[in-house]
């Protein structure tokens, strides 16, 4: 106890804890419910700012509606590329055949990802999205029809690229928009911790989807297309309830010059930062990466159909769990060194892999790769959207995907070329020393990636000065 000599004086009486400085953010007529009020203790509010929130970006009405769209979207496109690969395999027996799957669902990106950065900052996100969960949902239609009336025929492999390749197109548009609305809906404050949940629920998404897609092969590849459709149309009703906001500051033209589609190429090659990150991403899910051939590896282990979706599900399990250990811990505070590591340790994974004959610890693996590339994909993704500003994000999100969305299907293209030549496992374990390669390269060339410290601390880049070219007209976005 204290001496009374050193007693100090009572505190002044709090105020009523229901009322409060005026909130600029709420209008004035919105009168705070009973539970606000509870909530509303003394320092109660400040504890929980200056606390680790894990649950701040579910807090947003806006981005719970979001998240439901982009879950039930990942859902519907997991299973159908479970469908797709097993009904490719199935029919022609070819890692060949699987390689170049890759590479059709690569061109879109290649040649679209640019013009569609560009969309995606001169017209309604929301609208896009919406445009494009249209044609994804009639292209899996197709291929349930395909499907269903020519379930024997080789030939009809040619129609599956086909569909794939317009259904890719309508993603490549819808990438950036999906990625741009984002920043939108949540505070710049709990960015980090609406990446982390996003890849919450793409992980969750991706270990239901290729298991729900390999148990509904096992019965029905027709009934595979049938439940991805679904999941577009409930996608769609979905995303019609999102806000419909403009880019901030965004320049509403609709035939973009070629100096326009470079602007976000420019500010990703002057941001070393985003480069390196970028970089090592690119290269080691191109080199390191072997979904493509996991329907091979799924036959060589005495499984099926439902075994594939097992394998093809273990990577998001094992992200599922490193983005909830992520949630609930503060922030990285050595950001670039986890990430270096974290992409390491996805080589090892895969070497292992590659040279496993059992099922379990193969499953192992593959859930391993998830939690190494969970870390990448949250330090990346954060980097991404906080350093560029509002106007621009359309643009460098394409950038963004022609580095990280391509080379997942360049990269499968690349493992069916070396399977076939070398066989699958020599494919995987070369791509797996080739990703550690990678992580020492952008060690030493990009500095900046390695002394990566707090995400939180991350702010956004200057536009890089261009000639303002004529036609222009810039357009501000109404306030919300």
């Amino acid at each position: 106890m204290p001496d009374s000599d050193d007693a100090q004086p009572p505190p002044p009486p709090q105020p009523n804890p229901a009322y409060e400085a005026p909130d600029i953010e709420r209008a004035a007529s919105a009168a705070p419910t009973e539970r606000e009020l509870e909530q509303q203790v003394p320092g109660a509010r400040d504890a929980r700012r200056e606390g680790h929130d894990p649950y701040a970006a579910l807090r947003i009405p806006d981005y719970r509606l979001y998240a439901a769209a982009f879950w039930v979207s990942v859902i519907g496109g997991q299973t159908q590329n479970v469908a797709v690969g097993w009904e490719i395999y199935k029919k022609t027996n070819s890692a060949l055949s699987l390689g170049w799957l890759g590479l059709v669902m690569a061109t879109p990106v290649l040649l679209l990802a640019l013009p569609a950065g560009h969309v995606a900052d001169t017209h309604s996100r929301r609208k896009i999205l919406l445009a494009t969960q249209s044609v994804s949902a009639l292209c899996a239609l197709g291929l349930a029809i395909l499907s269903y009336t020519l379930p024997n025929w080789g030939h009809s492999v040619l129609g599956i690229y086909g569909l794939m390749l317009i259904g890719n197109s309508a993603a490549t548009f819808a990438r950036p928009a999906r990625a741009s609305i984002m920043p939108q809906l949540v505070p710049t404050e709990i960015f980090p911790n609406a990446v982390t949940w996003n890849s919450s629920i793409f992980e969750t998404a991706s270990m239901l989807g290729p298991a729900l897609g390999g148990f509904i092969c096992s019965v029905s590849l027709p009934a595979a297309y049938g439940f991805t459709l679904a999941c577009w149309c409930a996608t769609m009703a979905l995303v019609y309830l999102l806000p419909d906001r403009r880019p901030i500051g965004h320049r509403a033209r609709n035939v973009p010059s070629f100096s326009d589609l470079l602007v976000g190429v420019r500010f990703v090659w002057q941001s070393k930062l985003m480069l390196g990150t970028m970089t090592l991403d690119l290269f080691a899910v191109l080199l390191g990466g072997c979904t493509f051939l996991l329907p091979i590896f799924a036959k060589q282990l005495g499984g099926g159909a439902f075994a594939f979706g097992v394998l093809r599900a273990a990577p998001s399990i094992g992200a599922l769990t490193m983005a909830m250990i992520i949630a609930h811990t503060p922030p990285f505070q050595r950001a670039g060194r986890a990430l270096l590591l974290a992409v390491a340790g996805f080589g090892v994974a895969t070497i292992v892999f590659g040279l496993s004959k059992n099922f379990y610890l193969s499953f192992a693996m593959l859930l391993l790769t998830g939690m190494c590339d969970n870390v990448s994909v949250v330090i990346r993704h954060t980097l991404v959207q906080l350093l560029t500003p509002d106007a621009m994000r359309g643009r460098v999100s394409a950038v963004n995907q022609v580095f990280i969305g391509s080379s997942n299907e360049i990269g499968g293209l690349e493992s069916g070329l070396t399977a076939a030549a070398f066989g699958p496992v020599t494919s995987v374990v070369i791509g797996g020393i080739g990703t550690i390669m990678v992580v020492c390269g952008v060690a030493s060339l990009w500095p900046q990636v390695r002394k990566l410290a707090r995400l939180t601390d991350v702010r956004a880049e200057p536009i890089p000065a261009q000639p303002e070219p004529r036609g222009f007209e810039v357009v501000q976005s109404p306030s919300a």
